[in-house]
């Protein structure tokens, strides 16, 4: 049908219907209706901060004369002005208006002083306007300032019978201090409220230099300052917002630890971010109580009172770590949330994303208006004054013939007209003269009039001055602006944190330091050191962990929860995972098998463990594999994970990874073959190669022999080595030469048929104990000081008595520190027990507790299979 087709309707008697395309009309009263909202309602002006309904709800209490100096009036008193004669919209969304603008946990700086019930942070509602009253507020008189002086343009209302300011002259920055949001149609506001103080110091840098950087600006404005206080975590979605009109911004609550009795302790809010209902904050508390997510709260009261409005008590149960229910309730309540910037504005009607240069830059512009206008209106009116001042000095000066003329005339009209002809003056200054008192005539009335127009002069010299010089002009702005913040600037309330931090699981992690225990069957589990109470030297210990017949104790240390476990596998693949991440288990229990925990495939086992909590480039792991291959490669390339495992080390067909140590600069390597050979060399003799390379050859093994280990051959230490039938002796390191890297080494034991083939070596100390298995699963334990020290090339003497068919198939230092020094518990980081130990006779390396796993077990299954 055609746009403008025209259709008689007889029939219904109307003149006629204008017929239109639907399509076309959507598109089209969409449009104006999109407008309608983002230019009326949703979007403040970037010139006063406000929106419509603010900024006629704060004129008409003005025009109505409900200001500071007088007594409130009632609220519908004033949502029935607003409503009448400019926002014909609904009388709630008027009052709701005007009640958040009267809320001081809403707005930085309230602009209506209300008189009420007006709500709470609580999330309760106000009362009814008819109860409520409610007057401007002293701030507010400052947008409204100078509005009588022709400082900003009028427009007719909705019917046209009133006027109404188009903008506010907004003496102090609105926009920044109290910020702004709303949704408009296709867009959103949402800009964050600053401190008055600090928003007026970023204004008058500007103009003391407005190619200011906003680095520079940020010397005096930090960041956003919520009236609820609270704390920003870090100041990159600060500098974001500030340079793009964009950004994301963390807020925390302001929480403190109070010590009670018992060890219990509480935690008090004290602050909570911006716009969170605390009502429904302690309702999500009581739920994530129930549901057992924060087992460490004992109970939740309301402390709030006249003098501290928001307080939140959270009682901890005894022992709680109040830093580990913190991060707990970060994460799972509105504690901390995200806040986004989008400061987007109207900027001659048009909406814009803007910087905090720009808002300010259309600020400064409006204030330079503002000030400009007043200074022509004020200059107007002064010229107008000392204009018939003068007049009036005329008349003095002439006041008997003046006297005459007015005797003389019959009329005004002729009086005026004789007096302009006489004395050459204006109608305004005849009509002053006309009008002048008999009082006027004294001389104290004629030195007032003097001193009036001398004053005038110079009020006019200096308006003149500022229209003329742009840079008298800013500095009338500059310091109305410090006037404004004299009167009315509060301390900061919002905290800003430096370092931003991303809750991960490890936030919700106590650190604390834990036993770690891995047997030789592949059970892993850890417990607090402070299960083991300390003993004095000499010690009988205590009962660990109940095993499986055969089982030991391969691996223990003590490490932070927070620390890394490394897992190598014979396959050359190295597992990460963080010590809390490892079950824990009770003193007894055997623990967890680590294929429960690590995706290892078929036959693939864990070769070496190494504990850590950082990566640092400068310290380097040492790889040791069956064929003879070695490899050195900087700690700092394993600083990664991924759930398949990473590669730790290319393995050549065949071939597997036996060994992994850190080594030092100028540390020694020793390994030993099977063949009963043993080669010492200098870690330097490797250079650092990457994780996924093959290594170097470390000791030439021919067919048939393999490489039982590889050790880091400390000063002081003994070589340990058993062939298959049991035989074995320790040897001192000093009696080994260094040697090149890659040759067959010298023998270290004398190998007979009746012996048999070497199976085990271990780099030991004369307090080491060691386990000692056979393959049909007899195993012994042995102190090392029992153990025969002999020569290099000496046969040995009997250590383990073998069955026949049996053989000697794995040796292991046993304990960390269970006999070594009864008592005594060192914390070491490598892969085996006592290898990078340095424990005096003064004291020990960390105050913990001594560990001893007792012979005397039962067979109490608790691990998973």
């Amino acid at each position: 049908m055609a746009d403008n087709t025209t259709i008689e309707a007889a029939e219904t008697g109307a003149a006629g219907i204008q017929a239109a395309e639907l399509g076309r009309e959507m598109r089209t009263s969409f449009l104006e209706y999109s407008m309608s909202v983002i230019m009326s309602r949703a979007l403040p002006d970037v010139r006063d901060g406000l929106k419509p309904v603010h900024r006629r709800i704060l004129y008409a209490m003005y025009d109505s004369g409900i200001t500071p100096s007088r007594p409130h009036s009632k609220s519908a008193r004033t949502v029935g002005d607003v409503i009448g004669k400019y926002h014909p919209h609904g009388d709630f969304a008027v009052y709701d208006t005007m009640v958040r603008l009267a809320q001081d946990f809403s707005m930085r700086v309230p602009l209506v002083d209300g008189h009420g019930n007006f709500g709470s942070i609580d999330g309760d509602s106000a009362a009814a306007m008819r109860y409520t009253e409610a007057r401007l507020a002293k701030p507010a008189m400052e947008l409204l300032r100078d509005l009588e002086k022709e400082t900003v343009d009028w427009r007719p209302n909705y019917d046209e019978s009133l006027q109404e300011p188009e903008v506010l002259p907004a003496r102090f920055p609105n926009l920044l201090v109290n910020g702004s949001n709303g949704i408009a149609v296709g867009m959103a506001t949402n800009i964050p409220p600053h401190n008055l103080g600090e928003t007026i110091d970023a204004v008058c840098v500007m103009l003391d230099n407005p190619d200011a950087t906003t680095e520079e600006i940020m010397t005096v404005l930090p960041g956003p300052d919520f009236p609820t206080g609270g704390i920003i975590m870090g100041r990159k979605g600060i500098i974001d917002a500030y340079e793009t009109g964009r950004g994301s911004l963390t807020i925390r609550a302001k929480c403190k630890v109070e010590e009670g009795k018992n060890g219990k302790s509480s935690i008090v809010v004290t602050e909570i971010p911006y716009q969170v209902n605390r009502t429904n904050l302690m309702t999500k508390l009581g739920e994530l109580i129930r549901e057992k997510k924060l087992p460490e709260i004992a109970n939740v009261h309301d402390g709030a009172d006249r003098n501290s409005p928001v307080d939140i008590i959270i009682e901890l149960k005894q022992n709680a770590i109040p830093q580990v229910v913190l991060n707990k309730l970060y994460k799972h309540t509105q504690l901390q949330v995200g806040w986004g910037v989008n400061m987007l504005a109207l900027v001659d009607g048009v909406p814009h994303t803007l910087s905090l240069k720009e808002m300010l830059f259309h600020y400064i512009k409006h204030q330079e208006d503002v000030v400009t206008r007043r200074t022509r209106f004020d200059l107007r009116k002064a010229e107008e004054r000392a204009h018939i001042l003068e007049g009036l000095l005329v008349a003095l000066d002439h006041i008997d013939e003046v006297i005459a003329i007015i005797r003389g005339s019959q009329t005004d009209k002729e009086a005026a007209a004789k007096l302009m002809e006489r004395f050459g003056l204006s109608e305004a200054q005849t009509s002053a003269i006309l009008e002048m008192r008999l009082r006027r005539l004294t001389g104290l009335e004629r030195h007032k009039i003097e001193e009036e127009l001398a004053e005038l002069k110079e009020k006019i010299d200096y308006y003149k001055r500022i229209l003329a010089d742009p840079e008298l002009l800013r500095q009338v702005i500059k310091e109305e602006l410090q006037e404004i913040k004299q009167k009315y600037n509060t301390p900061r309330r919002t905290r800003i944190s430096g370092q931003a931090k991303d809750l991960d699981v490890e936030d919700l992690i106590a650190e604390e330091d834990m036993v770690v225990t891995v047997t030789k069957a592949g059970y892993v589990k850890r417990l607090p050191v402070d299960t083991y109470r300390q003993q004095k030297r000499g010690g009988k210990g205590m009962q660990g962990v109940n095993l499986k017949d055969n089982d030991f104790v391969e691996h223990l240390f003590v490490a932070s929860t927070h620390s890394y476990m490394l897992f190598f596998s014979t396959r050359g693949k190295v597992y990460r995972l963080k010590v809390y991440e490892l079950p824990e288990a009770s003193r007894h229990a055997r623990g967890t098998a680590i294929v429960n925990l690590l995706p290892l495939e078929p036959g693939e086992t864990i070769s070496a463990i190494i504990a850590t909590k950082d990566f640092p480039e400068d310290e380097y792991l040492m790889f040791g594999t069956e064929q003879g291959m070695v490899k050195k490669t900087s700690m700092s390339l394993y600083d990664r994970s991924r759930r398949d495992g990473l590669i730790a080390i290319n393995l050549k067909e065949g071939d597997s990874l036996i060994a992994v140590r850190r080594v030092k600069p100028g540390e020694k390597v020793v390994m030993v073959s099977s063949a009963g050979k043993a080669i010492m060399w200098e870690e330097s003799e490797t250079r650092a190669m990457g994780r996924d390379t093959m290594g170097v050859r470390g000791m030439t093994v021919p067919a048939g022999v393999s490489v039982l280990g590889m050790e880091i051959a400390r000063p002081g230490t003994e070589l340990f080595v058993i062939t298959e039938k049991g035989y074995g002796k320790r040897t001192p390191m000093s009696e080994y030469p260094t040697h090149h890297r890659g040759g067959q080494g010298v023998f270290t034991i004398t190998m007979t048929q009746k012996k048999g083939l070497l199976t085990g070596m271990k780099v030991v100390e004369p307090a080491d104990e060691l386990m000692i298995i056979s393959e049909d699963g007899v195993v012994i334990r042995t102190s090392v000081e029992d153990i025969s020290q002999l020569g290099r090339s000496t046969q040995g003497v009997h250590v383990m008595n073998v069955a026949e068919g049996d053989k000697v198939c794995a040796v292991a230092i046993a304990t960390e520190g269970s006999k070594r020094k009864e008592g005594d518990f060192v914390d070491d980081e490598s892969i085996e027990a006592g290898a990078d130990s340095d424990v005096t006779d003064d004291g020990l390396e960390q105050e913990a507790p001594a560990v001893d796993f007792d012979d005397d077990i039962d067979d109490e299954e608790d691990g998973e299979e």
